[in-house]
């Protein structure tokens, strides 16, 4: 019995967007005073007093590497948050990505990662496809080295940021939604796409460890049943059932660091999973009010917990993506209906 990998795409989509206005907030005390307790979709507000954006400049060598589109303008300037220009229900610019590639998928019918770069490219260099004012060090990277003529398949880094992961539960869901589950190919596909940006150990590493748990999960395991069951690196079970017991902030930001780095920042996000393994609203809430890297955390807590435990309605409802992959569902329909008749 399978349950829906599109339920763990939206689950990474909601958390993400209920990340956002308190993204990379390491004073949990500015946090509370700027935002008090999260409970729904908020748009981020200027200052962001932990931003360190002052501290990073990003000039594009050429049309080919600006993927900010005049937005480097507020780089190198204090209190500017990375996501200023969003709004409530919104997605950072990763989980826009993750978006752009389940409709890639149900547009083409496969997943090819040549095919896949090419249009990563084209929307990242067209103004106006992502209003966000943060990009990634690995998108700076790659496009970089794709200015410099390397081919698309060389223009990875060495990266072993939390952010990795966050084009997994698109890809997944889009290969379900043409009818790939096949346990094999998805990880292959998985491992494909992450190297392809992010040729590291420790991401790949962490991009399997997801990917097993997602595909078990879809299966009907329990979310506890499937983190004790697999062999996860780093992770111990006796370590996660002592921790439940105490508050998220003596763990996470106590006990593990909230920034994005691998493998650590994957233990933060399973905490949330464990803990809050049959409440998804909780579980991603959490996760928003510890702050530090939380968005790319979200993913994995959102993805993980939206298997099972329904992503209700009034998440969805002001989820400002819905209104795109409604018309993807549409689009999937109208796929298979013209397969049936040919």
């Amino acid at each position: 019995m399978f349950v829906s990998l599109q339920n763990a795409f939206l689950g990474s989509l909601v958390a993400d967007s209920v990340s956002m206005p308190v993204h990379w907030y390491y004073n949990v005390q500015d946090l509370d005073k700027d935002y008090g307790e999260i409970t729904d979709f908020m748009s981020p507000k200027n200052p962001h007093p932990d931003s360190i954006l002052w501290r990073s400049h990003f000039e594009p060598k050429s049309p080919k590497s600006d993927i900010l589109h005049g937005q480097n303008k507020y780089w190198g300037k204090r209190g500017v948050h990375y996501h200023q220009h969003l709004k409530a229900g919104e997605n950072t610019l990763n989980q826009q990505l993750s978006a752009e590639l389940y409709r890639f998928i149900i547009l083409h019918g496969e997943f090819s990662i040549e095919h896949w770069l090419q249009r990563y490219v084209h929307v990242m260099l067209t103004p106006g496809w992502h209003n966000d004012t943060y990009a990634e060090e690995y998108h700076r990277a790659f496009f970089e080295n794709y200015a410099k003529g390397k081919p698309l398949l060389a223009c990875g880094v060495s990266d072993y940021h939390i952010g990795a992961l966050s084009l997994i539960p698109g890809l997944l869901a889009g290969l379900e939604a043409i009818g790939q589950t096949d346990p094999a190919l998805l990880m292959e596909s998985v491992l494909t796409l992450v190297r392809s940006t992010h040729d590291n150990s420790k991401a790949l590493q962490a991009a399997a460890d997801l990917t097993r748990i997602l595909i078990q999960l879809n299966q009907n395991h329990s979310v506890r049943d499937t983190i004790e069951s697999l062999p996860l690196a780093g992770i111990s079970v006796r370590q996660l059932k002592k921790w439940e017991k105490h508050r998220d902030r003596d763990i996470i930001g106590g006990k593990i660091s909230t920034a994005c780095y691998l493998p650590e920042s994957f233990l933060a996000s399973l905490f949330f999973c464990w803990k809050y393994h049959d409440d998804f609203s909780k579980g991603v809430l959490g996760n928003a009010m510890v702050g530090g890297d939380n968005c790319h955390r979200g993913v994995v807590v959102g993805s993980i917990l939206g298997i099972h435990n329904e992503v209700s309605q009034s998440w969805l409802k002001n989820l400002k993506m819905m209104n795109r992959l409604r018309c993807d569902a549409q689009l999937l329909e109208s796929n298979q209906l013209s397969k049936r008749e040919s």
